[in-house]
């Protein structure tokens, strides 16, 4: 055997060996059934499932949040995705008025994302009492990626820009579902607070900046 087939004989070994030693996460029943009740309303259960697995909480306010919070840190990553993006396109107009729109609808995203987690608050008492407003501002964040996508009717240019943002619009929809199906989530966690159906957005304190600007 020649040398170049025993280097590559010997790096094939080496990574299967590796392989082998891969040992996944074990996951207590406890919290693979924390999970499964969150995800049993979501649409992408497999999306879901994947982003709670390595949670270090059975607690469904924890996991709710961590779902939000995984969407907008996805709202953050397709904003810089468009950034890079936009000189690749600078001697199209149509590209850039298309990208730079997709960027005000995502920066509409976070800023509908810092209502949605004054509404949220720690746990799901707060939850529930401002849950219409949750859930309506939650629905809000998905709309901007849809409203963006809808936008593009260049079909190249749209699967391009779908690529980079198409994973904050998953996850986001991910919330809505688990909001619209909160009532199914209490139940299966065996929680009887009273989910608030009506708009409590007015009655939520203003941001800090509104009593410094």
């Amino acid at each position: 055997m020649n040398t170049p087939i025993k280097l590559a004989f010997l790096i094939l070994c080496v990574a299967l060996t590796a392989t082998a030693l891969v040992v996944p996460p074990k996951v207590s029943p406890q919290h693979q059934k924390a999970v499964d009740g969150i995800c049993s309303v979501v649409q992408d259960k497999r999306l879901c499932s994947i982003t709670l697995r390595s949670v270090q909480s059975d607690d469904p306010a924890v996991l709710v949040r961590y779902l939000a919070t995984a969407a907008e840190t996805s709202v953050k990553k397709g904003l810089k995705f468009l950034a890079g993006l936009k000189p690749k396109y600078k001697g199209n107009a149509f590209a850039t008025t298309c990208i730079t729109g997709c960027e005000k609808q995502l920066n509409n995203a976070l800023e509908d994302f810092a209502d949605f987690w004054k509404a949220a608050g720690k746990n799901l008492t707060s939850m529930a009492d401002n849950y219409f407003t949750c859930k309506k501002k939650m629905t809000s964040i998905f709309t901007y990626h849809s409203t963006c996508l809808d936008d593009i009717y260049d079909k190249t240019l749209h699967k391009v820009v779908e690529g980079g943002i198409g994973l904050g619009k998953r996850m986001s929809g991910e919330s809505v579902d688990v909001f619209a199906g909160m009532g199914k989530v209490f139940n299966t966690f065996n929680i009887k607070t009273k989910l608030n159906q009506k708009d409590t957005d007015a009655l939520l304190p203003p941001p800090l900046s509104f009593y410094y600007y």
